[in-house]
């Protein structure tokens, strides 16, 4: 079955809600461990986890005073909560709540891209696995080179896609961090036991050392790792978009009973989706780079990268996550054409057989230069003489006098050039 598009789910990771709650969790968490600490009173802790809640249009409303939207959201929850609220955000500053709410957020936005790279890893095992022997051309300059498998093709593209679902898994694991060390990271106004108590609460690593904020590094490895992943995608769509052009035929777009191509030709089938892809795959190294512009920040931290992680962050892992599923349901939709793909193969009337050919003529005692200008020469004939290329071999004297007809013929043997796809099916364990 093709997973439908989890885009509400992905989405609802960004939205204000979710935000909000995941600042709370970590106030109350932070609450817990001060108690522990005999810092806040058992009675207060009670009370702050019976009423601590939030309104995110009084927060609203709070910050259009205040301009500060972590001071908002500490002053909407005290309301709530009476005189203990004074123990919330006891020696933390906005950034601990921040980067550590945002590290739980893009934790969970890698877990759903994990699961939609597995989804298109598996389409391209399927399509490996039925088209394993089915024989095209490989194309080198966009020019016919010599024989391949549509199998090996899409082999190529699974073993890439593993590649970059550890990549993605990486990504999870370096973000997976988060910091309560307070306004420079010395811990002075809150135990490092706090931290400890909340990151493993959240399923997170305790920063090693911070100042106030969690490194950017972290995130322009996310973010890096997210492009890769979108270009890798953008390769396989233009491949796809390659074969499908009308003078190759090879491969289609799945194109729906209802759907229209062109406002003006009728008959156009585009390739429209995997277009978008490519597209959008230029959004994806954009963020990246911002991502990477966030690094270098002012002394213990400015606030310069905060405005750009709330757009590049949320749009990149939405976008991934739509990418990813949109890509699976084409490969798995993806309409062979094998009988264009035979045909193209012949296309060259066995020209492509030239290296095989130059070979056996090196075998046989000729110097390499020597039997290139000789297999070019019987090459360059065959158009002048409108013949195939076996045709012209056995017409070039010293071709039939070094090699013979029947060693000729041999050359022209398709198994020759795919006598060892199992063994690469089998270091790719497909």
């Amino acid at each position: 079955m093709i997973e439908r598009y989890t885009l509400p789910k992905m989405a609802s990771i960004w939205q204000d809600e979710n935000r909000f709650e995941k600042m709370l969790r970590i106030e109350i968490l932070a609450c817990e461990a001060l108690s522990k600490l005999k810092i806040i009173p058992k009675e207060a802790l009670f009370q702050i986890k019976k009423k601590a809640k939030f309104d995110i249009e009084g927060i609203k409303k709070i910050e259009e005073k205040t301009n500060h939207d972590v001071i908002s959201f500490v002053a909407n929850v005290s309301g709530y909560v009476g005189n203990a609220a004074k123990y919330i955000h006891f020696g933390l500053t906005s950034s601990d709540v921040v980067d550590t709410a945002l590290s739980v957020m893009m934790k969970e936005a890698m877990d759903i891209i994990i699961k939609d790279a597995e989804e298109l890893l598996r389409a391209f095992r399927l399509k490996a696995k039925k088209y394993k022997n089915t024989i095209m051309i490989g194309r080198s300059h966009g020019v016919h080179a010599e024989p391949i498998t549509f199998g090996l093709k899409m082999a190529l593209f699974y073993e890439e896609t593993k590649r970059n679902i550890e990549r993605l898994k990486r990504a999870r694991e370096v973000i997976a961090y988060g910091k309560l060390s307070g306004s420079v990271g010395t811990h002075a106004n809150i135990d490092p036991f706090v931290e400890e108590y909340v990151c493993k609460n959240l399923g997170l690593k305790p920063a090693k050392v911070s100042s106030q904020i969690l490194q950017r590094d972290r995130h322009a490895e996310y973010l890096n790792a997210i492009a890769i992943t979108g270009t890798s995608l953008e390769k396989f769509a233009t491949e796809f978009r390659a074969l499908q052009r009308t003078e190759i035929g090879e491969v289609e777009e799945y194109f729906s009973p209802t759907q229209k191509g062109s406002s003006s030709m009728p008959h156009k089938k585009n390739p429209i989706m995997f277009e978008r892809i490519c597209g959008l795959a230029r959004i994806l190294r954009g963020n990246a780079l911002a991502a990477m512009e966030n690094m270098p920040l002012w002394h213990e931290r400015d606030i310069s990268h905060s405005s750009v992680e709330r757009v590049i962050v949320p749009d990149s892992t939405i976008l991934l996550n739509y990418m990813l599923t949109k890509m699976a349901g084409l490969v798995h939709r993806l309409s062979v054409n094998e009988e264009k793909m035979r045909a193209n193969l012949n296309k060259t009337s066995g020209i492509i057989f030239s290296q095989r050919v130059l070979l056996e003529l090196i075998k046989r005692g000729l110097t390499r230069l020597e039997a290139y200008d000789i297999v070019q020469d019987a090459a360059l004939n065959m158009k002048k003489d409108e013949i195939d290329f076996e045709e012209a071999l056995k017409r070039n004297k010293k071709v039939r006098n070094i090699m013979g007809e029947k060693a000729i013929e041999e050359c022209f043997d398709l198994s020759y050039h795919t006598k060892n796809i199992d063994k690469i099916f089998k270091r790719v364990k497909i």
